[in-house]
């Protein structure tokens, strides 16, 4: 994906290329400002001619048999696995992700892609009596047509492996923005597609910034299905473009996400959640840990042991094995979490650790923010109800359980929630009453398997679910077959019913 120059090009049909109009933008490290790439500069023109490679593409690849789009897939995950490292370390330069948890991304997408492959064998139908003699009925899955595909740069591999994936299976083909924070690693996941077998337009690459490239695969009067996964107030308008134009759209936002702590609790588990929920991926996660919910004691129990760890976290290049919380992606990302945390103070919130800039040499040539925990955050106020993406944790006290379950449902969004408790009736009541998608039970808010369902209610998505079965309805048609093997006109209703 990239020429002599190290320019990231576009991807359109079986072509790397340039922008028509030459632009391009620059592509740096959060970690300290190095140069990774230059990147293409796409607009309306290089989506149009996107749109019409993967029309033109659609006719032979979805007529191929779904078992052997399967074993594209297939190819792709064992090419994934051996270029892990090499993904990893771009995806760390790129965006600041810890090696680690790079490589965990990518075996999202690996674990994602045998998934996938796998349904090429079971995209089932339905098959029901028929209310006459000699006739059959019975249902097929088909592909829709062209899906245009947005994606956030916190998951620059696992999230667009969750499309891409089972859109590709189902028979779709694609065009599709990665983040442009993110493009480098997620040229490389697509770049194993490719080298997988996945035919010429199948998928194609449109790098640009939101408002040309992303607007343009939007609006596209070609593009019958929009998959996106960012924030809230973007998603609302694809919906409205979607809806307009008679698109399926599927939407993966926002998150606010609570731990709950409940006194029973096993306190030295609940701070290990805790902390890997709200300060993995330095918090830039729609499932972070945003909100702990302490009830009775547990404040006075758990908060000195939850600061001291937090305070003894390393910050430092993602490159760096010992590194436990790398940089913001941004310079404007690390002013808004910073932002959340001065406001939070200025209200009344008590600042116990973190909260300021990095002073020590080392860092003052990346986003770095540390891990920060503010307690005393009231019930309602900014910081209580507003998605941060950062390494910020709220905590908040509640003096029963039903007071947990009404402070952590009080949110607009509901994708991940958690509770800490031996009490397994507790749980379950629990597990009934938390307003998200997912909820964990002495685990943290982060994590997903690749078939389970992920999603969020509320503000945080529009009902469908990425993962699990879901991806498969949500990519195809369905078509109702009938067969009447009777050799008379049999009229259904008319016919079978006397008077």
């Amino acid at each position: 994906m990239t020429n002599a120059s190290s320019t990231l090009l576009h991807h359109i049909g079986a072509d790397d290329v340039p922008s028509d109009s030459g632009a391009v933008f620059a592509l740096r490290s959060p970690t300290n400002g190095s140069l990774v790439a230059q990147v293409a500069r796409g607009s309306g023109v290089e989506v149009d001619r996107a749109v019409a490679s993967a029309r033109a593409a659609f006719d032979a690849w979805s007529v191929v048999p779904a078992p052997a789009r399967g074993e594209v897939l297939f190819r792709a995950a064992a090419l994934l696995q051996s270029r892990k490292d090499a993904i990893a370390e771009v995806m760390a330069r790129e965006m600041g992700k810890r090696l680690e948890e790079a490589r965990g991304d990518i075996q999202e997408a690996i674990d994602t892609a045998y998934y996938a492959g796998s349904e090429g064998r079971r995209l089932f139908g339905h098959t029901a009596p028929s209310e006459l003699s000699d006739k059959m009925g019975f249902t097929l899955r088909r592909p829709i047509g062209v899906v245009g595909v947005i994606t956030a740069w916190n998951f620059p591999v696992a999230v667009p492996s969750w499309k891409i994936l089972p859109a590709l299976l189902c028979g779709n083909t694609i065009v599709w923005k990665p983040a442009e924070e993110a493009p480098a690693s997620g040229a490389m996941f697509a770049q194993a597609l490719w080298d997988a077998g996945l035919p010429p337009g199948a998928l194609n690459i449109v790098h640009g910034f939101g408002e040309e490239v992303g607007a343009a695969i939007v609006a596209h009067p070609d593009t019958r299905v929009l998959a996106f996964t960012g924030s809230t107030p973007v998603g609302r308008a694809i919906a409205e473009t979607g809806g307009r134009m008679l698109k399926r759209v599927s939407l993966e936002m926002g998150g606010k996400n609570p731990v709950i702590v409940m006194p029973d609790a096993d306190l030295g588990l609940a701070v290990d959640g805790v902390l890997w929920g709200a300060f993995g991926t330095a918090g830039q996660r729609c499932t972070a840990t945003s909100r702990l919910i302490v009830v009775g004691d547990v404040h006075a129990r758990m908060i000195a042991t939850l600061v001291e760890r937090a305070k003894a976290m390393r910050l430092g290049d993602p490159l760096d094995a010992a590194t436990e919380v790398g940089p913001l992606v941004s310079e404007a990302q690390r002013s808004r979490v910073h932002g959340f945390v001065e406001r939070a103070i200025a209200a009344g919130a008590t600042l116990r650790c973190g909260g300021g800039l990095p002073t020590e040499p080392s860092l003052q040539g990346g986003w770095f923010y540390p891990p920060t925990v503010i307690d005393e955050v009231a019930r309602g106020s900014e910081l209580a109800m507003s998605e941060v993406f950062g390494p910020v944790l709220a905590v908040i006290r509640a003096s029963s359980f039903d007071e947990a379950i009404e402070i952590a449902n009080e949110v607009p969004f509901g994708l991940s929630s958690s509770i800490y408790t031996r009490d397994v009736n507790q749980a379950m009541r629990a597990v009934h009453r938390l307003q998200s998608g997912i909820t964990y039970v002495n685990a943290p808010t982060i994590g997903a398997e690749a078939h389970f369902p992920f999603g969020g209610v509320k503000d945080t998505g529009n009902g469908h679910r990425e993962g699990g079965w879901g991806p498969y309805e949500f990519f195809t048609e369905i078509k109702t077959v009938y067969i009447d093997y009777s050799g008379t006109l049999q009229r259904a209703q008319i016919d079978n019913r006397e008077g």
